[in-house]
């Protein structure tokens, strides 16, 4: 073997004896076989086993199991982003004359995809208020194909009956989907209340690091997860082990992380409740959170994101008080170790169930810093709107 040769066939080394905790990052493209026949026959592989390198490696294959595994489903499909993981379901199940029922607190994208791309092409939706529960029957006819649904509003908070919702659906002949992403499968297992995907942004509580995009769907039927990798296929949809490997190293600590935040994030509602500055807490463990008694049922834990709804101040005075903050960043996504708010603008987004409070909505995510200095963080923050909000009352 010459040189040149040398250079590009990687010689055989011994791994007797080596093993490690960390799961090895197979990249590929190219995937090889051991004869002309397997090469010809490759379409006839499961879509467990390995055709290309876009359609999975043994690193992307560890991420899937794991999570198909925490949510007791079947199979688990990985897409480039938890938008990615909602579109896809939709893309894979709906057809021209078909609709679907997204809830009013839906993540905003969601309903500018139905609203912008799917109706235009021949695919209804229709919003239902998140508070319907068992009610949504009334609103599914023989056009509705799928019911979306968020079992916590990643803004306004409300918690959905999922399991009252499911069973109304699947009465009548229709799918259900789940974003789980606020949730986690360790505190709230969609397909185990009803729902045939259950989709999750990656890129936030599994990753854990604000340093990577990624969406996952996992679903309890075969058939359905061909439908999914038979659309993504066509687009041509993959991941990057690179980035499953950084979910496979954050989801090893997820649960120490969540149950860390999911505490600090109760304590911090319980006091802002008391905040003169402070209208309303969003958070699902206070009685006041609409839907409170369907998340005890269901959940009985919280994440570490929550939002309050401030008492209306003069807007000069929001922004020089959000510009005290100083451990807290402002900024969208969450589930990171650093700590974030962003002010949310809710109002102009609800069509069905309005959202009346005049205040700014503004979303914390409690990140892995001590509880003391975001708790003084925030006491600067309110301090600086206390003396606007006597002034407005």
């Amino acid at each position: 073997m010459l040189d040149l040769t040398r250079c590009v066939h990687h010689p055989a080394v011994n791994e007797t004896g080596y093993a490690s905790l960390a799961v090895a990052t197979y990249r590929a493209s190219t995937i090889v076989y051991p004869d002309p026949h397997s090469f010809a026959a490759r379409h006839q592989r499961s879509l467990d086993d390995y055709t290309y390198g876009l359609h999975g490696t043994p690193t992307t294959r560890v991420l899937e199991a794991q999570l198909t595994a925490l949510h007791g489903g079947e199979r688990t499909i990985l897409v480039p982003s938890g938008q990615a993981a909602v579109t896809a379901v939709m893309l894979s199940v709906l057809m021209p004359g078909d609709k679907v029922l997204i809830p009013d607190h839906v993540y905003p994208p969601v309903r500018s995809f139905c609203r912008d791309y799917l109706k235009p092409r021949g695919i209804d939706y229709a919003v239902y208020d998140p508070l319907i529960g068992a009610g949504i029957a009334g609103l599914i006819d023989d056009s509705v194909k799928l019911v979306w649904v968020e079992p916590c509003g990643s803004g306004t908070m409300e918690i959905q009956d999922v399991p009252a919702i499911a069973a109304a659906a699947k009465a009548k002949g229709a799918l259900v989907g789940c974003d789980n992403t606020w949730a986690t499968p360790l505190i709230f297992k969609p397909l185990a209340h009803g729902a045939d995907f259950a989709c999750e942004a990656l890129t936030k509580y599994v990753g854990g690091h604000s340093d990577l995009l990624l969406g996952s769907i996992t679903v309890s039927d075969l058939g359905l997860r061909r439908q999914i990798v038979t659309t993504l296929r066509g687009m041509g949809i993959g991941v990057s082990p690179d980035e499953c490997q950084l979910a496979l190293r954050g989801i090893e600590t997820m649960g120490v992380r969540l149950a860390h935040i999911g505490r600090v994030s109760e304590d911090f509602a319980r006091r802002l409740a008391q905040a003169p500055a402070v209208e309303a807490v969003q958070h699902p463990a206070l009685p006041s959170c609409p839907g409170h008694e369907v998340w005890k049922r269901d959940m009985g834990r919280s994440s570490g994101v929550f939002s309050i709804a401030l008492r209306p101040v003069a807007d000069e005075t929001l922004q020089a008080a959000l510009a005290t903050l100083k451990v807290f960043a402002i900024g969208a996504s969450w589930g990171g170790t650093r700590s974030l708010v962003a002010p949310m603008a809710v109002a102009g987004e609800r069509t069905v169930s309005p959202w009346t409070r005049q205040g700014t909505l503004l979303r914390i995510s409690i990140g892995l810093e001590d509880p003391q200095d975001l708790w003084a963080d925030i006491e600067e923050m309110l301090h600086a709107l206390k003396a606007d909000v006597a002034k407005v009352a």
